[in-house]
């Protein structure tokens, strides 16, 4: 299980039995899926209005590990997006996670291991990782462009579309530098 996905389910911890769960958590929960379908589609400002609706309501439980926790989610999307930054939200709230979060916070800058699940975005972190690390290989740039553009995801799909030009580039292939120059103009609506 990914962190973002456990950071979900213990945002909704009691849903499945018993009372119902407090109202911050549903509404936290649909602020976090709001940030980040709005991020990976490239909408930034209504990305950024919903990330600061989810830390509005966890703000109302007084818990630092859970604002935390909201950090990571955000930071993952900056990296599946090629966003490479130190996690500074995260890091401002360090002292308050958990080790499974410090773990998951030390993977996404590069400096630990994390179990990549099946889920697509999931995936897309680890290659945003890889790339950042100086480790990502020509078949995990190919296969985040296809991941990308299969779940409709225009940010990150043009973060790895730049990558690819960029390797075609300095390979001197210009043809395919051109295509997906081209590729990227289609994405951005420029044809």
């Amino acid at each position: 299980m990914s962190i973002r996905t456990a950071a979900l389910v213990l945002l909704l911890a009691g849903c499945a039995s018993g009372p119902p769960p407090p109202d911050w958590q549903l509404e936290a929960r649909a602020a976090l899926q709001g940030f980040e379908k709005h991020y990976l589609e490239g909408n930034s400002k209504l990305a950024e209005a919903e990330f600061a609706r989810a830390k509005n309501e966890i703000r109302r439980t007084g818990r630092g590990d859970l604002m935390a926790r909201a950090e990571l989610i955000r930071c993952a999307a900056r990296t599946a997006g090629l966003e490479i930054d130190h996690c500074p939200g995260f890091e401002a709230l360090r002292r308050d996670a958990g080790p499974e979060e410090l773990a998951y916070a030390d993977y996404l800058v590069g400096k630990g291991k994390h179990a990549v699940s099946e889920d697509a975005l999931s995936r897309l972190v680890a290659a945003g990782v890889a790339f950042r690390t100086a480790a990502v290989t020509p078949a995990q740039i190919a296969a985040a462009i296809d991941l990308a553009s299969a779940q409709g995801w225009r940010r990150p799909l043009l973060a790895w579309l730049e990558v690819e030009a960029k390797r075609a580039e300095a390979a001197g292939d210009r043809e395919a530098a051109q295509r997906l120059r081209r590729r990227m103009a289609v994405v951005l609506g420029k044809n």
